[in-house]
């Protein structure tokens, strides 16, 4: 996870818990939930986000990749399913979010949707997305594009989530990955970068600034 041959450590500031954190800080690392919006087996959505989350790592924080195989369509099946379950959980768990999806007929695709559509606005008196960041990428085949980005950021702000403002469009995906699935040095990568960086400091700045963690409903 932390191996990053692309990444020029000269050029990458740490990034120090302690210029951006509130009083409130909880102290731990900055905890993001990983999603991917495709099940190929040779999928590039899931590259870029599993080197967003090797950077994510290298950055201080704490990951975790959800993998979406197996989760059944939302409402098909009762929210005890374990994937359900699984996913839910993880949510809860997190204080920051990166979606990434590739763009399918001009849109996000129904694995990404999915996933967002099985995290609730509430869970009892808890809101699971309420206050957490969220940083956002997708992957074309063609020309580079911005409709699944757009998308997600409509859906974030429905989540009541705190969408960073950079954002991560690869075009003509199958050019930027290895054989192994690793993405090459570019302006792409960079930006890739750029957009990690942003999500960890956006997640210092806004956690623990709340009465609670967990974002209970108040009326």
């Amino acid at each position: 996870m932390h191996h990053l041959p692309a990444l020029r450590d000269t050029l990458l500031q740490p990034i120090r818990p302690e210029d951006w954190a509130g009083p409130g800080d909880p102290g731990h690392p900055p905890r993001i939930l990983l999603l991917t919006g495709s099940l190929r087996a040779r999928s590039y959505s899931r590259f870029l986000g599993h080197e967003a989350g090797r950077l994510l790592t290298r950055m201080g924080a704490e990951v975790r990749l959800y993998d979406p195989a197996g989760l059944p369509l939302p409402d098909g099946t009762p929210d005890s399913h374990p994937k359900v379950a699984e996913l839910r959980e993880a949510a809860l768990w997190s204080e920051g979010m990166f979606w990434v999806s590739p763009e399918r007929h001009g849109a996000m695709t129904a694995v990404m949707k999915a996933q967002i559509d099985w995290l609730p606005l509430s869970l009892g008196s808890v809101r699971p997305t309420q206050g957490r960041t969220l940083a956002l990428a997708q992957v074309s085949g063609g020309s580079q594009s911005f409709n699944a980005l757009n998308q997600m950021r409509v859906l974030g702000r429905w989540m009541r989530m705190i969408t960073i403002p950079n954002q991560s469009s690869v075009p003509k995906a199958w050019t930027e990955f290895d054989e192994a699935g690793r993405m090459r040095e570019s302006a792409l990568y960079w930006r890739l970068v750029d957009v990690a960086e942003e999500l960890i400091r956006f997640t210092l700045l806004t956690r623990g600034r709340f009465p609670a963690d967990s974002h209970p409903i108040r009326s």
